[in-house]
């Protein structure tokens, strides 16, 4: 917690410290694209020497059917923040469709270790997070940042990101080395994740002029779908 906290705090002193602001980058709500190129290409190098050859030693050591193991307990450790947002946004099918998914894949699906909610009953899964819910109540996600090894983020999604820490219940409940199981959970959090993103990273990379414009901006589109629950723009209620 205290380590999220302190890369929160650190992005904003960054993004303060800058000090060009051009029109583009205002228009592209990036007033701070001088310091967030910086920690981009920070990211990258992060990237390139650390996250890329433990996600090859991964993919290498660990066969599909792991993967899928980790993937879905994961996903199932995932649901009670999901759940709470859910609530939070008054979205109450979707909450008891996540319950039930939980409920099915802690049981039968032997702590999440299996899917039968998705492979037997056809639970749709999704995902939510704080900073989703702040979108809903009406907060504007403010500047465009580039933090420290999580990648491209905004203010609100940075609150939410240290929010869903606190909703987690995983992190009230305190026995012996839980520390090092908060640890070995982000662990694999990023490897599972950049193991299913790989080929679709390097391809957008490949593809772009401009990379780090390219990743602004895909983020921007992959959050307001996730804000709109995949629903046309114009669904969208106004606050």
């Amino acid at each position: 917690m205290r380590s999220r906290i302190v890369v929160f705090l650190l992005a904003v002193l960054l993004a303060g410290c800058a000090s060009t602001r051009s029109p583009e980058a205002l228009a592209a709500n990036d007033p701070y694209e001088p310091t967030n190129r910086k920690v981009f290409t920070l990211n990258k190098k992060l990237d390139k020497y650390v996250v890329v050859p433990t996600v090859g030693v991964y993919i290498l050591v660990v066969p599909e059917w792991g993967r899928t193991r980790v993937h879905d307990l994961l996903d199932t450790l995932s649901l009670p923040i999901t759940f709470a947002n859910d609530l939070l946004q008054g979205e109450i099918k979707r909450g008891s469709q996540t319950f039930a998914r939980f409920s099915v894949n802690a049981t039968i699906g032997l702590a999440g270790l299996f899917d039968p909610a998705t492979s037997v009953f056809h639970i749709p899964n999704h995902g939510e997070d704080f900073g989703e819910t702040l979108a809903i109540w009406g907060f504007d996600e403010g500047p465009y940042l580039v933090l420290p090894l999580f990648g491209p983020s905004n203010p609100r999604d940075t609150t939410g990101l240290i929010a869903d820490y606190f909703i987690d219940p995983l992190h009230w409940i305190r026995y012996k080395q839980h520390i090092w199981w908060d640890a070995t959970h982000e662990y694999f959090t990023l490897l599972d994740l950049r193991a299913q993103t790989y080929q679709t990273v390097q391809g957008v990379e490949r593809s772009s002029v401009d990379f780090y414009s390219s990743q602004r901006s895909l983020y921007r589109q992959l959050r307001n779908n996730a804000i709109r629950n995949g629903k046309p723009e114009k669904n969208l209620p106004e606050f």
